[in-house]
């Protein structure tokens, strides 16, 4: 008889099994149920096919629409196949290439064999998955001889699928997936059991673009479809209605339209603030400098150039080289600039960061314990070398600000500081209307500097800080994301949930105790010895730009009245009233509002419609009447009411609501 393996359920209840036992067995013996529910399993962690049999004792959760992450890259990953197989049941001699799960859907990249795929073909395609779907057809897993796969693929003309298993690592199982008995796919899974477990209306393709093999430009330009899939229809309509709210809140769109920015070839992945553009991020900056003021922060400006020499003692010329923008240096250093480097010569870079330079900032004299800690603020700004495809709006430029700071302090301060930081945080993004975030705490990656005990006080640290605040909590959306910390330190990443749902990642806090090290930051302990100062690399809004363009979204356009470019627009209804509309925007600017006029001669509800659409929070209508009684007839975006009242009265108003929240 063969030994029986212990499978463990979560609830600790122990089930003994023979070889061969699936997932999809134990689910069927629990109950009718729960077999039906159930989409795949985690076996010892891994998300695995529920039809894959056991191979020794493990640990086994079941995986159901209840548990959403799971269920959506399940669902996702089938959705693709079930596109390449559609694909080239309607488009024969078309072949394959990759086809992953994505945030909200899946792709697939194809070669078609006569022409690219358009966007007028997709409701065809979308026609054939539905019917593929329908079919139920069972997905099988097996594992493959790497010579057998690639001898079968070029037999069937799959020159892309041949060259990827080829060259894949030799000791990697090369698996494939079958879709019923006629459509097979080289694939490392996990699968639904069978098409039929996709919800037939829960998807929906989207668009078509072009993409290079492998991301290289110098190889085949393919067709890549993408589609957007859910577990269920409700899911798929929400998410549509977000597209479509998500479209009218485009940052490149508003910004269009209140003249706020602009971006032209001339200068990539840089922006052009106009003047409006520009008032709201100096208001913004001005309350970040006065939060940082009253925080104990000091602020430093550093240089935008440095020596190569200095980026490779901090790490970062091997880490950052490709994405940083390098000049020569034809002049040598002289005596008053200080000792030079060891290293290449002729080479300097714009800085992708800051916190080399406060480094060398913290360095000059000799610093005590007493001094610590140290909280140094920046808007610097910094340049990375974005490859052009990346670039997005505001979103993902090549030079940005950040509102970047390091914060210098002993080992013994750590807990204090960051529960400090979460708590500036806090303040700050609810005083610019966001009230839900969630936090995660990024963890060592494979590649990395520093020893295994750094990394393990860090990261229990910044556990032990985030414990502290009362914040390691489903409330916050605490959670560990192993391997995606940077490659001196673990981080906390703080992740704001905008007006329609979606997720952006802004502020973020480093335990960093490699940069002192290797930049020989230190200062002098209660024992009169040398110590290395623990260094928290910390930002709240990221970079300006990025975080202006997710305002922009947030509030679609529709700022609180102190972020506002222009607060109030004063506009005439006749000419007579064109000098009080003057003394009335007059007093406005005197109470420090910032006003225009308009006394153009068009009608009013022009007016009206066109400050609409530039988001003018307020527009003072004046007539005749206005004139003579000293009122104002004030529309507020948004309203379809108009109040008539005393001008004193609306300017105390519209005084108190442009205050900054940190004034008030």
């Amino acid at each position: 008889m063969s030994e029986m393996f212990r499978i463990t359920l979560p609830d600790g209840s122990v089930r003994e099994v023979a070889p061969g036992t699936t997932p999809a067995d134990i689910a069927a013996a629990i109950g009718p149920g729960l077999a039906k529910a159930t989409l795949g399993a985690r076996v010892d962690g891994e998300l695995r096919d529920v039809m894959r049999p056991f191979e020794g004792d493990a640990k086994l959760a079941l995986v159901t629409a209840k548990d959403e992450a799971d269920a959506l890259e399940l669902v996702r990953h089938d959705y693709a196949h079930v596109l390449a197989e559609a694909v080239q049941q309607l488009f024969p001699g078309t072949q394959i290439t990759f086809g992953p799960s994505t945030d909200d859907g899946f792709y697939y990249d194809f070669a078609p064999k006569d022409r690219p795929f358009t966007e007028e073909d997709l409701p065809a395609i979308e026609e054939a998955m539905r019917g593929i779907i329908r079919a139920d057809k069972p997905l099988r897993r097996e594992v493959w001889d790497r010579a057998t796969l690639i001898s079968r693929w070029k037999q069937q003309g799959e020159n892309f699928k041949a060259e990827w298993a080829a060259d894949l690592p030799g000791d990697e199982p090369l698996t494939v997936y079958w879709s019923g008995e006629d459509w097979l796919d080289m694939c490392r899974g996990p699968h639904l059991a069978s098409t039929g477990k996709l919800d037939p209306d829960a998807f929906k393709l989207t668009r078509v673009s072009g993409a290079y093999w492998r991301g290289d430009q110098n190889n085949a330009m393919l067709s890549r479809i993408y589609g957007t899939g859910w577990l269920n229809k409700k899911q798929l309509a929400e998410h549509l209605t977000r597209l479509e709210e998500a479209a009218k809140r485009d940052h490149r769109k508003i910004g269009q339209e209140m003249d706020l920015f602009h971006l032209q070839s001339e200068a990539q992945g840089s922006v052009f603030w106009h003047p409006k553009g520009y008032l709201i991020w100096r208001a913004l900056e001005a309350y970040m400098r006065r939060r940082l003021d009253a925080a104990g922060y000091v602020e430093v400006k550093t240089p935008q150039l440095m020596d190569s020499r200095q980026w490779e003692q901090s790490g970062h010329w091997g880490k950052y080289r490709e994405n940083m923008f390098v000049v020569p240096d034809e002049v040598p250093n002289t005596e008053d600039e200080g000792p030079i480097l060891s290293g290449k010569a002729g080479l300097m870079a714009l800085k992708p960061m800051n916190c080399p330079a406060h480094v060398l900032i913290f360095r000059q004299g000799i610093k005590s314990y007493r001094e610590l800690p140290l909280r140094m603020a920046e808007f610097g700004c910094c340049h990375r070398n974005e490859a052009h495809g990346a670039l997005h709006g505001l979103m993902r430029v090549r030079q940005f600000t950040q509102d970047d700071a390091h914060i210098f302090c002993r080992q013994d301060q750590l807990v204090e500081e960051v529960r400090l930081f979460c708590e500036l945080l806090d303040v700050i993004y609810k005083d610019l209307g966001f009230e839900k975030y969630a936090i995660k705490l990024a963890l060592r990656p494979d590649k990395r500097f520093g020893s295994e005990e750094m990394w393990d006080w860090s990261e229990q640290s910044l556990r032990d800080a985030v414990a502290a605040t009362g914040r390691d909590t489903p409330e916050f959306g605490w959670e560990e994301l192993p391997g995606e910390g940077a490659f001196y330190a673990p981080k906390l990443e703080f992740h704001l949930t905008d007006a329609i749902g979606r997720t952006w990642q802004c502020g973020t806090l480093q335990t960093d105790t490699v940069l002192p090290e290797r930049l020989d930051a230190s200062y002098v302990g209660d024992d009169g010895e040398r110590h290395r100062p623990v260094m928290l690399h910390r930002a709240i809004l990221g970079t300006f730009e990025r975080f202006l363009g997710i305002l922009i979204e947030h509030h679609a356009g529709r700022f609180p009245l102190w972020l506002a470019p222009v607060q109030a627009v004063v506009a005439t209804i006749v000419s007579d009233a064109d000098g009080y509309a003057a003394e009335v925007a007059e007093k406005l600017k005197a109470a420090g509002l910032r006003v225009e006029t308009d006394v153009r001669n068009e009608k009013i509800n022009y007016k009206v419609r066109e400050h609409s659409l530039a988001k003018v929070p307020n527009l003072l209508v004046v007539g005749k009447r206005e004139a003579e009684e000293g009122t104002v007839a004030l529309r507020q975006l948004g309203s379809e009411r108009q109040q008539v009242l005393k001008l004193d009265e609306v300017i105390a108003m519209l005084k108190a609501e442009a205050t900054p929240p940190d004034l008030r």
